[in-house]
């Protein structure tokens, strides 16, 4: 007895690929208070007080640092809302995201 065909295929093979990773950057500039940088830090970044003053002095003297490293759409997200609140502030402040 024949077997009994189906208009539905199952595929065999699914190719499951991870996600784009993108690291965000801080860059140094000379207008942007450190004390506002900290603060930017800890409340987009979630780095603890202690994380945010050591990320901060690592990009004042170095001149930019990662913040973190996340999906495309978190990594733009977080440079628009921290460029937002530099701005709202007076602040020159830059964030760039790239591939990882």
């Amino acid at each position: 007895m024949p077997k009994e065909q189906s208009g539905i295929r199952e595929r065999q093979n699914t190719r499951l690929k991870e996600p784009h990773r993108y690291k965000v950057i801080i860059h140094n500039d000379d207008f942007t208070t450190m004390e506002f940088v900290v603060m930017v830090l800890m409340r987009v970044f979630w780095k603890s007080e202690t994380e945010a003053n050591t990320m901060m002095m690592r990009v004042h003297q170095i001149g930019s640092a990662v913040v973190g490293i996340y999906s495309y759409d978190i990594a733009i997200s977080k440079v628009a809302k921290a460029t937002k609140m530099a701005r709202e502030e007076g602040f020159p402040l830059r964030l760039t995201y790239e591939p990882e």
